[in-house]
């Protein structure tokens, strides 16, 4: 890895999963080494080539493929300086507050978290969803543990309603993203 602070892009199954493309080109762009983890279900939205041309990193998408002998997911964890999940869904959410981890990206959430290096969640789903006692109670669990947020923003959503559950745009992610990293 590169001299570069390093951030893993987590990118999950949600319809917002086109952003993350942006975002990730924009952190590249702002010299950031962006290693992206992606779900089964993101894959089935977006193509990891795209985000393996963007970052010019392998994307890791299994903790079944590993290139080296050491797991990439723990190699990640280690070497990054910051983790952000956008979008982030209400799945991932749960799965995460609860320590379930079982796939490439709930696997190295949990690492990372580990190290005590800051996450960044940018929620995206139904507003209803958001609004669900479950999700509201899971972002209360892991705000009290520091990790932080940005968003959701209120707005049109893909399902055609408004309402909160919006991600935030790409550019106020990265910003959020630098300040974290500045320590501000």
């Amino acid at each position: 890895m590169s001299s570069a602070e390093t951030i893993i892009l987590g990118v999950t199954g949600g319809i917002a999963v086109y952003k993350a493309a942006d975002l990730c080109s924009k952190l590249v762009a702002e010299k950031f080494d962006v290693h992206v983890v992606m779900t089964e279900n993101a894959l089935k939205l977006i193509s990891a080539k795209i985000f393996l041309t963007l970052s010019r990193n392998p994307v890791l998408t299994s903790l079944w493929e590993e290139a080296e002998w050491k797991p990439e997911h723990v190699a990640l964890a280690e070497a990054a300086d910051l983790m952000i999940v956008a979008p982030c869904t209400a799945n991932f959410l749960g799965k995460f507050t609860h320590g379930i981890a079982d796939d490439a990206l709930t696997t190295t959430a949990l690492t990372f978290a580990g190290t005590g290096k800051k996450i960044l969640l940018a929620p995206a789903m139904n507003s209803n969803m958001w609004a669900s006692p479950a999700v509201a109670e899971n972002c209360k669990i892991l705000r009290k543990r520091g990790i932080q947020f940005v968003g959701p923003a209120e707005g049109r959503l893909a399902c055609g309603t408004k309402g909160a559950g919006r991600m935030c745009e790409p550019a106020e992610i990265l910003a959020a993203a630098e300040k974290i990293l500045s320590g501000k």
